[in-house]
């Protein structure tokens, strides 16, 4: 066909279509990508121009960022140990969040009658650490309840089985919590020593609350338990053996179903305690709180590498920082009324940049087709 013939057969004017869609997508692409561009760097230089915000408001807001990035990491890290496991994603994992944080609360609220929570800084370090105990062990056993009655027996099914599955125990949980405690809003018991001050030297600048160490300080040595647990223990290289390869981990001796099990409890078991530090920080739960928290954890764990535990630890700090400085900081020196209204698309624009442009996340490993 010449350049001044028009396409005559349906097969030329197909192969000319699916061109031309290729062109136009490819155009939207660039164009998202500059107007994404032109939002963070414009916006960012009219805004530390223009002034209106001290260094206080700007400690404060990175401060609030770790302290919520915290939280979002504790959740990813179950998502990213069960994809790394099973490949599956598990939507109900939102749910498990919000299961822990209605333990942690119902916990709190007997503490708080016998007065350990209020006694003395040290006993109501004492009664959290006990709280964030309960959510942490009620959650494993939700966990491995759903794993054996939804999930195990689907382990051979294809792919999107499982997920319909993980939805469909997600909405069980939500419904669950629902029908047993209601619709209302619980306002977790107050810890007054945690609105204090941390009056440290080398702490000052920062302005941090006991609270603010109590989130970020547990989430961190969560973490590098965690850490520590997968790559030393001799129960974590199973886990990583069976993430490689579960027949050939079964050839050598390794109990599958008992590392796929330990995978669940762990991920659960840190959701749970983030239901804690969640409640604590927010000082409200409800039966539908672990979604939105749960699906911005998701994007903290693709963000930093799904199946990649230190990728989710940084994915999650990540998103937590760019969700509290982003709004502020990207959209005020344009002339955006009320920015922090706009975290959430500010998350989940960052979800649909990393699966259009680096979809193994910033950690993750490109995998190759037989794995992917």
């Amino acid at each position: 066909m010449t350049p001044m013939q028009t396409p005559t057969t349906w097969a030329e004017r197909t192969g000319l279509t699916e061109r031309l869609l290729d062109i136009g997508i490819a155009v939207f692409l660039w164009a998202f990508r500059i107007i994404v561009l032109f939002v963070v760097v414009v916006g960012s230089l009219l805004t530390l121009a223009r002034g209106r915000y001290s260094i206080e408001v700007w400690i404060d807001l990175i401060v609030g960022g770790l302290s919520l990035g915290a939280i979002y990491a504790l959740i990813a890290l179950g998502y990213t140990m069960v994809y790394g496991i099973l490949r599956m994603i598990n939507f109900a994992h939102g749910e498990i969040f919000m299961v822990g944080a209605f333990a942690g609360f119902f916990t709190g609220v007997y503490l708080a009658g016998t007065g350990l929570l209020t006694a003395s800084p040290l006993s109501a370090v004492v009664g959290i650490a006990i709280m964030i105990l309960m959510a942490m062990a009620v959650a494993a056993l939700v966990a491995l309840i759903a794993e054996r009655i939804a999930y195990r027996p689907l382990r051979n099914a294809p792919r999107l089985v499982l997920l319909i599955s993980a939805i469909g125990v997600s909405f069980f949980l939500q419904y669950t919590v629902r029908g047993l405690f209601g619709p209302g809003i619980y306002a977790y018991p107050s810890v007054p020593f945690l609105a204090e001050p941390v009056d440290l030297p080398l702490l000052s600048i920062l302005r941090l609350k006991w609270l603010d160490v109590l989130v970020i300080g547990s989430a961190i040595g969560m973490m590098l338990a965690l850490y520590l647990f997968v790559m030393r223990s001799r129960a974590g290289t199973a886990i990583r053996a069976v993430s490689e390869d579960k027949a050939t981990a079964a050839l050598m001796g390794i109990d599958v179903n008992r590392a796929i099990v330990t995978t669940f409890a762990i991920g659960a078991a840190m959701a749970g305690a983030a239901g804690v530090l969640y409640g604590l920080m927010f000082r409200q739960i409800f039966f539908f709180s672990g979604f939105v928290p749960g699906i911005k954890a998701f994007t903290a764990a693709v963000l930093g590498g799904i199946g990649n535990i230190p990728g989710a630890m940084v994915g999650g700090f990540l998103l937590g920082e760019l969700e509290s400085v982003g709004p502020t900081l990207f959209l005020d020196g344009l002339g955006v009324p009320s920015p922090n209204q706009l975290k959430d698309v500010i998350a989940f624009t960052i979800l649909v940049l990393v699966l259009i442009f680096r979809p193994q996340g910033i950690m993750g490993e490109r995998l190759s087709r037989s794995r992917a």
